[in-house]
């Protein structure tokens, strides 16, 4: 198994634990978990595949299913030990994010040969999940929090890709992405980090327009 697959595997996983974690939250059954757990893990992946045009991961190898559902019920058993489930939530996400969006780098760059399609689909890969859950779960999106997510996904992505052109090995070029999207992350989850905001400025009145 190569290290892509492992970060493939890991980001299904983690992702799925937060889908189950934020029904945990809602007080859903165990229907509602499976699904949240599964819509999280396989949501950023099969969007990645259909863009990409290529067979849909989870059709080709039902495993990501299975991995998803036990997942699953492995949180609707264990949920109520947990202190914070929220706070436990954006930390696995970070997690998930950070290794989902290498593997998407990795496949896009593999399907495509092409840097910049490689990064987008990095992106995409690590963070839709995400944005499914809350918006399912009908929790603050993680899209609309301050501190840098996309960004993250982004930085992890575009640094797999430049250390695989440096020739550097996959399992290499991976820790490479792995690491700067999680330290970006982490960062903005324990001190806040954000990027410059936009900044309103009040309209001009018509009569000042040329």
């Amino acid at each position: 198994m190569n290290s892509a697959i492992v970060f493939d595997l890991l980001g299904v996983a983690l992702f799925a634990a937060t889908g189950a974690l934020s029904a945990s939250r809602k007080e859903l059954d165990i229907i509602g978990f499976l699904f949240l757990a599964t819509i999280t893990g396989m949501g950023g992946g099969t969007v990645r595949d259909l863009v990409l045009g290529v067979p849909v991961f989870w059709v080709v190898q039902p495993l990501y299913i299975l991995i998803c559902a036990v997942t699953a019920a492995g949180v609707y058993f264990t949920a109520h030990l947990l202190e914070s489930r929220y706070r436990l939530l954006l930390w696995l996400d970070a997690v998930a994010l950070a290794a989902y969006g290498v593997f998407g780098a990795y496949k896009g760059l593999l399907v495509t040969g092409s840097p910049t399609v490689a990064v987008v689909m990095g992106m995409m890969t690590g963070t839709l999940g995400g944005i499914f859950r809350d918006v399912l779960a009908g929790e603050p999106s993680v899209l609309m929090r301050k501190e840098v997510y996309i960004s993250a996904a982004m930085a992890g992505a575009l640094s797999y890709v430049l250390a695989a052109g440096a020739g550097l090995t996959l399992p290499l070029a991976s820790a490479v992405g792995f690491l700067i999207a999680l330290g970006i992350r982490s960062g903005a989850l324990a001190y806040g980090w954000t990027l410059p905001s936009y900044k309103a400025r009040p309209g001009r009145n018509p009569e000042d327009i040329p």
